[in-house]
């Protein structure tokens, strides 16, 4: 349960709407019991024959709690769920930050396959177990605290009236509130708890098999993967009728406690009006008010079922902050120098896990201002993890990196992260292109950009003829994932938003990967040229596509070779 309490420390700015809202709730649930008590005492009174006006007063109640259970109602609702959104909202924002210091680092490993943030699994994360946790205030804490001050007000007012049958009461409001739901919980035996992470396991292996279907057809793999849906399909719906099973066994317990209190109501208060230790018209409300109460209460056996669910989705989203920074944030940062920039790297070492032996070792270079340098290397040599380590996605574990100003020459430790990328552009082997049109994929670079800085950026990708085309130019849709594109036009694309970026130093990862000979050898020119005057590093296992270029091998060091 301390993942449910972390959940709740992070959801401040709803906390005082949550108050209000179990006052509300409070109000609302009194003024049903209100309501049953003064009835039940109107309706037997009234079989007396009492001249009117010693009606008048339990007559005026009965309207104003029949009303006013309706008006508290709508603003205990109004004011819980706005209170749970405001709550949610932080812990969706909070949760986004987070996501924002430690996913670009992990996007560089490619999606390890234990990575707990691969993209079916943080889609089932930030989505299900993050929107799953409103009940936590909606139909838990709510319900609780305001139970919690009716069942106490209401036990109090019958054992005014019958004190035994006030104990009774106060017995079975326990059995209902905490007994029925444990003995709910024992029953579930976590299946509860187990049901999140097989929705996420299950969402991953539709979107694993969604994304790779065309490979799976191919190589025959389609009816495995089948099969292992459809066993954590299996598993899941055991998981929930178990749940559901359990979850009316709580309820059937609460049931049987509010009859109990109903009968044993009537047989104390029978016996109370014939000892003349109470009215006759006192007896309807002794039997009528548990009745009353136990609506209300028994409500918080679903909200107690539902905890170990809660706490699974909390602790599954906690995870998420609980994971190592992969580059630390200085204390105090140092202001950028002025340009134009270079980059120096001395001995540079580096590695993804204080458990694994480092990928960069000992690498040297030294790139001046507005020079090209191509980064050779077999696959796993470390391409990856400079580029990573050059953006601050990754701290070094040996030697030094630095960005060289015109004025002065700081480590790139030194400077926030943020910073680090206004100057440094990176462009991805995989860059993603979203599902939507080509002038929305480059704006994102540059949210302000205008019409012709865009077609400018296109003209330098030799793009511009192209979108030209195209029936809706700039504004045609490119498919998810760029689908409706070639690979040579999703690489230049990812060219362009880098040109649009105009960062002066720019990193490209793999950027004529899958790409047939003539298309690589006229992207890396086009590349090579569009750049010119800034600080380029090119990461490639093709070297001979930059043949005019420096390019440095990695692999136990970094040799810097003529081109």
């Amino acid at each position: 349960m301390s993942a449910l309490r972390w959940v709740l420390r992070i959801g401040r700015s709803g906390r005082s709407r949550l108050v209000l809202a179990v006052v509300l709730g409070a109000l609302a649930s009194g003024a049903a019991v209100g309501l049953t008590a003064v009835s039940a005492w109107l309706i037997t009174r009234a079989s007396e024959r009492p001249p009117v006006l010693h009606l008048m007063v339990a007559i005026v109640a009965v309207r104003a709690f029949g009303v006013g259970r309706g008006v508290l109602r709508y603003l205990e609702r109004l004011t819980g769920h706005e209170s749970s959104f405001r709550t949610l909202g932080d812990l969706r924002v909070a949760t986004v930050e987070r996501l924002e210091r430690i996913v670009p680092a992990r996007s560089t490993r490619h999606g390890l396959a234990d990575d707990p943030l691969r993209s079916g699994e943080l889609l089932a994360r930030f989505v299900g177990d993050v929107d799953g946790l409103q009940d936590l205030w909606v139909r838990v804490v709510l319900p609780y605290g305001a139970a919690a001050i009716v069942g106490a007000g209401s036990v109090v007012l019958v054992a005014v009236l019958v004190p035994a049958a006030g104990l009774v009461l106060a017995a079975t409001l326990v059995a209902t509130a905490v007994v029925a739901p444990v003995v709910s919980v024992r029953v579930a035996r976590g299946a509860s708890a187990r049901v999140a992470p097989l929705r996420a396991e299950h969402q991953s292996a539709v979107l694993d098999l969604l994304a790779g279907a065309t490979e799976l057809a191919v190589y025959d793999g389609l009816d495995a993967r089948l099969d292992a849906l459809t066993e954590i399909d299996r598993a899941m719906t055991r998981a929930e009728m178990r749940d559901a099973w359990a979850a009316g066994l709580g309820g059937a317990l609460a049931a049987l406690a509010a009859g109990a209190a109903m009968w044993a109501g009537l047989w104390l208060g029978s016996g109370a009006v014939e000892d003349r230790h109470l009215a006759a018209v006192g007896l309807a409300v002794v039997v009528l008010v548990p009745l009353a109460i136990h609506e209300v209460v028994g409500g918080l056996t679903a909200a107690a079922h539902a905890l170990p669910r809660l706490a699974a989705s909390a602790g599954r989203v906690r995870e998420i902050f609980e994971l190592p920074d992969a580059a630390s944030e200085p204390l105090r940062a140092a202001p950028l120098p002025v340009g134009p920039y270079g980059l120096r790297v001395h001995g540079l070492c580096a590695r993804w896990s204080d458990e694994l032996p480092d990928v960069l070792r000992g690498v040297d270079f030294e790139l001046a201002p507005g020079t090209c340098t191509v980064v050779t290397g077999a696959s796993g040599s470390g391409k990856s993890t400079l580029a990573a380590v050059l953006l601050r996605l990754l701290d070094p574990s040996g030697g030094r990196a630095e960005l060289v100003g015109a004025d002065v020459t700081i480590e790139l430790g030194q400077l926030a992260g943020d910073d680090v990328r206004s100057v440094i552009g990176w462009c991805a082997q995989d860059a993603y292109v979203f599902d939507s049109t080509v002038a929305a994929n480059l704006l994102l670079a540059r949210p302000d950009a205008t019409t012709e800085l865009l077609l400018d950026a296109l003209r330098q990708a030799r793009l511009l003829g192209w979108v030209a085309s195209l029936p809706d130019g700039l504004h045609t849709l490119v498919g998810e994932h760029g689908s409706r594109l070639s690979g040579g036009q999703r690489q230049r694309l990812a060219l362009a938003r880098v040109l649009l970026a105009d960062r002066p130093v720019v990193v490209f990862d793999e950027p004529t990967e899958h790409l047939d000979e003539p298309t690589a050898a006229a992207l890396a020119a086009d590349l090579v040229d569009t750049t010119r005057g800034r600080t380029v590093l090119i990461l490639t296992h093709r070297p001979e596509l930059f043949p005019d270029v420096p390019h440095i091998a990695l692999g136990g060091g970094a040799t810097l070779m003529s081109a």
